[in-house]
């Protein structure tokens, strides 16, 4: 059974291009090249079925805060 993280964020390492694809494949522990490939044969038809989800997300999900930028009370 895939186990998910109660938060999904854009990792910091692991990166190609935005995170997406690493931050769902640590929401949902699965390798991460198996959620690129599926962006891969998405974008294949002409661009607009994978790119435009990629963008969507790339906005929403929140980038990983590094260690400067965590507040401590």
């Amino acid at each position: 059974m895939i186990q998910m993280k109660s938060e999904i964020v854009r990792p910091k390492n692991g990166r190609m291009i935005g995170g997406v694809a690493a931050a769902i494949a640590h929401y949902f522990n699965i390798p991460v090249v198996f959620v690129r490939a599926i962006w891969i044969l998405l974008l294949l038809p002409g661009g607009l079925p994978g790119l435009l989800p990629y963008l969507l997300l790339w906005a929403i999900i929140p980038s990983e805060k590094s260690v400067d930028q965590v507040t401590v009370i």
